[in-house]
């Protein structure tokens, strides 16, 4: 017994939360988790299916090298309340491919090492709602996603041409990665999916037989969002990729709409969605929030802003306007920038002395045609709003900040830019009802939390509206 408890994976445990099962067993942080059930614990997947059931006995590893054996009842799917040193219970799996659109190779140098780390990790798509390319996934991963049944699985297909997606991705195994679509359809776990379009490559009739393979796998494929690649001004040496234009959003909107009323009447879905920047660079309108299948895709930025205005809306129709004052700015990216316009007449419109001004902020960092706000950074604020009067307060998005830390890209700190530019700042978090109440009520820090696409420890989200 001993020999195999040796050879097993030793879990560190860094938190134990308060008031939790772990708490009451006396496990406390240093502490190893060996075993679940008697079973070996590989990483997050093992233990989340381990962890399942109303009785479990685990096998904890103390500092002084004791192996305690510790017998469980609990509610089904109750959690012990611990947090491992490492988020995965293993180490992360980095991506083998190139892909010719890859945002991490148009980042410059001398940023903070993780922002360098490309992930396709498939318990990241389980955990966080990273999007995997299938390339790096094992036929034990597979079975281990069937048998546990994980889902959402989140997919970055790409093309569904094979050859085309070896292209894409640099890598002569994506066409055939394909083939483990099949296996989880088979097996009826529900997937999500991403397109990043590119010009001249995937998109025109590349997109539409995409779109006419991926059909066939629904409604056991949900989702699948079509978003525009992201292109910085450090492409050089890098595959050529060229801008889309007003025309091109408008032909790629009418591909998917066309698609959706097709969806819509096999299957009662739309299943097929655009990213907000095509509606923007179409001049069109946003869809009805019916259009969006409950919002499957926000952090692709599918409907992002839609619900914004949605939620606000929902938020100020239960106050009542009074005559407060409030003088302030928001800064934003060039994306959101009208609407986020749109919504502070709103407030204004029931708030008659609440002005905020909203201000857009050039992306000079990554090059203008980076318009999203989470991929600005702080130097940018400081240069383009110094010396300007932002009023008692500036409010920026929380999408600008690494996740758990009130930090920009470029490392500069939330308070190093409230010190330059003399203001207080709030940071809004996620969804309408923050945005009104980081208006209307007096300033105050909030740290929040974010998914963070760039760096080892966060998600796939590529930067919010």
């Amino acid at each position: 017994m001993e020999k195999n408890v040796k050879k097993q994976k030793k879990h560190v445990i860094s938190t134990v939360q308060e008031g939790s099962i772990a708490q009451e067993l006396e496990i406390v942080p240093g502490d190893a988790l060996l075993s679940v059930n008697g079973q070996p614990v590989e990483d997050i997947f093992d233990y989340r299916y381990l962890m399942n059931e109303e009785y479990v006995v685990l096998e904890v590893e103390k500092a002084n090298g004791e192996i305690w054996e510790l017998e469980v009842e609990k509610e089904y799917e109750e959690d012990l309340g611990v947090e491992f040193a490492k988020d995965l219970m293993d180490d992360y799996r980095s991506c083998s491919n190139h892909c010719i659109f890859c945002f991490i190779d148009q980042m410059p140098p001398g940023m903070r090492d993780t922002l360098y780390f490309k992930d396709d990790d498939s318990r990241l798509s389980f955990i966080q709602g990273n999007y995997v390319t299938l390339t790096n996934m094992s036929d034990h991963d597979i079975e281990r996603i069937i048998r546990y049944h994980l889902e959402p699985i989140n997919i970055s297909f790409q093309t569904m041409n094979p050859k085309l997606r070896c292209k894409m991705l640099h890598n002569r195994f994506a066409g055939d990665a394909l083939e483990k679509v099949q296996k989880l359809y088979d097996a009826g776990i529900t997937m999500n999916g991403q397109i990043v379009l590119c010009k001249g490559i995937n998109d025109g009739e590349e997109l539409d037989e995409s779109i006419r393979k991926l059909s066939a796998y629904a409604p056991v494929i949900q989702s699948v969002s079509v978003v525009p690649a992201g292109l910085t001004k450090f492409r050089k040496g890098l595959y050529p990729l060229e801008l889309f234009n007003k025309e091109d959003a408008c032909q790629v909107l009418d591909q998917i709409h066309g698609w959706q009323q097709k969806m819509m009447e096999k299957f009662g879905i739309h299943f097929i969605h655009a990213s907000d920047e095509w509606y923007i660079m179409a001049g069109r309108e946003l869809p009805q929030e019916a259009s969006y299948d409950g919002y499957l895709q926000l952090e692709n930025g599918v409907g992002m802003l839609r619900l914004l205005g949605t939620e606000m809306q929902d938020t100020l129709a239960e106050l009542d306007g009074d005559d407060r004052k409030v003088q302030a700015v928001s800064a934003t990216g060039a994306l959101a920038a009208p609407y986020i316009v749109r919504y502070m007449g709103m407030i204004h419109e029931k708030f008659p002395n609440v002005n905020v001004e909203v201000i857009t902020i050039r992306n000079e960092f990554f090059g203008e045609t980076i318009t999203v706000a989470g991929l600005i950074t702080g130097g940018d604020l400081m240069r383009q709003l110094k010396g300007k009067n932002l009023g008692e307060k500036l409010l920026i998005p929380c999408s600008m900040l690494k996740n758990d830390e009130n930090v920009f890209l470029d490392d500069v700190t939330v308070e190093e830019l409230s010190k330059e530019l003399n203001v207080e700042i709030v940071i809004v978090d996620e969804g309408g009802a923050d945005l009104v109440s980081a208006v209307l009520d007096p300033p105050q820090h909030k740290k929040q939390k974010r998914r963070q696409m760039y760096e080892q420890t966060g998600s796939s989200n590529s930067g919010q509206a």
